[in-house]
């Protein structure tokens, strides 16, 4: 909560041209009460000290650049993101190099992905400058609360919804764009291991022509009851067919899904459904510089059971901002299980797993330039 006797300082223009109004956290937790947090934070427990905001509207375009202490946001009961679902937000990681220096991966793949979900929601685009600006504004603040224990990063969120306070159908006057921050604990305490995967054939997370392609809200409120069957059958995750023939492979509920062949081509489902991944585009750029095929196309519930069965499928995984790589041992239906839960991640899973992190924490050359440095 903000303290009374906060200051406000509007500091130098950035180079994207915004003059963030920084007020502090006069109750920011102390170094020792971060530490506690940070020694084992879980994913979305706790949340930093200060948050970004911008806001924009039809008659002044994107103003009022702000960090402020983080605390709750104010709306109007009738503000249309309550009763229309105009929303959308993101989700990258910030992490602590050997050397202290704070990076984070591809930020402006992200801040693309935004406006392409903007888009499709009838939502103001936020330019990329002003996002990346935003990721460096709060790092500059609250970059201590990035973890430096192996696997650890801070988890940045930054989301846009209509805030104009009506009651009618049509795209928001007013919205505003929010950038909150959390640490994140190492996704696999235990270990990288294989995981259960429960398909649906009775629920979709997103038909043809809709928002599938977005990164809304709407498409995760979607799939948790799929979800919840899933854990009712003991498993991590859901995958979803489409909506349509109910036979192509989509996504799970928050990643996208490879298979990985005898002869070392990977294989993606590619639908106008699904969501652009940005780690899944990173690992097949990887496999790609190892010399396998990759292949985006439409694939068949049936390829995956037959595939792993007559072994042409040797490997499977998911990818995902949170987890980087999950390998996926078991696939179970009504009707059919089709893997061994028992048996090791994939070698090339955990190859291109092992890389890609040492890419995001610097222990590699990054060769494809994908990090960008956020503090200093």
């Amino acid at each position: 909560m903000t303290s009374p006797t906060s200051i406000t300082l509007t500091g130098a223009p950035t180079p994207s041209g915004l003059a963030f109004a920084v007020t502090r956290n006069e109750e920011a937790r102390s170094a020792a009460e971060r530490e506690e947090i940070l020694a084992n934070p879980g994913f979305g427990n706790y949340f930093t000290d200060h948050m970004v905001d911008l806001c924009w509207s039809v008659k002044g375009g994107w103003h009022r650049p702000r960090v402020s202490p983080y605390g709750p946001i104010q709306l109007e009961p009738s503000a249309a993101v309550l009763h229309y679902a105009q929303e959308i937000f993101e989700g990258l990681k910030a992490y602590r190099h050997e050397d202290g220096s704070i990076w984070t991966f591809r930020p402006e793949a992200n801040a693309a992905r935004m406006q392409r979900s903007a888009y499709r929601l009838a939502l103001p685009q936020l330019p990329v400058e002003y996002f990346i600006d935003s990721l460096k504004q709060l790092i500059a603040l609250d970059g201590d609360w990035v973890p430096s224990a192996p696997e650890t990063s801070l988890y940045l969120r930054p989301f846009m919804f209509a805030k104009e306070a009506f009651l009618g159908v049509r795209p928001a006057n007013k919205v505003a764009y929010y950038l909150i921050a959390s640490p994140a604990g190492a996704y696999f305490s235990g270990g990288v291991n294989p995981v259960s995967i429960w398909l649906s054939d009775h629920w979709s997370r997103a038909g043809k022509g809709g928002t599938g392609a977005a990164k809304t809200g709407g498409n995760y409120a979607s799939s948790l009851l799929p979800q919840a069957e899933a854990a009712e059958h003991g498993c991590a995750q859901v995958l979803f067919l489409d909506s349509v023939e109910g036979k192509y492979l989509e996504e799970l509920g928050g990643m996208n899904v490879v298979l990985v062949y005898k002869d070392g081509t990977l294989v993606t489902p590619e639908s106008d459904s699904i969501l652009e991944g940005i780690t899944l585009e990173s690992v097949l750029q990887l496999a790609r510089d190892r010399g396998h095929t990759v292949e985006q196309r439409k694939v068949t519930i049936d390829e995956w059971r037959v595939g792993v069965e007559s072994g042409d499928i040797v490997e499977v995984f998911a990818c995902g901002t949170a987890a980087v790589i999950t390998p996926i041992g078991e696939l179970k239906s009504d009707t059919f299980t089709v893997g061994d839960i028992t048996a090791p991640p994939g070698e090339l899973t955990m190859a291109l797993r092992q890389e890609l992190t040492d890419i995001q924490y610097g222990r590699v050359r990054d060769r494809h330039n994908w990090m960008v440095r956020l503090d200093g």
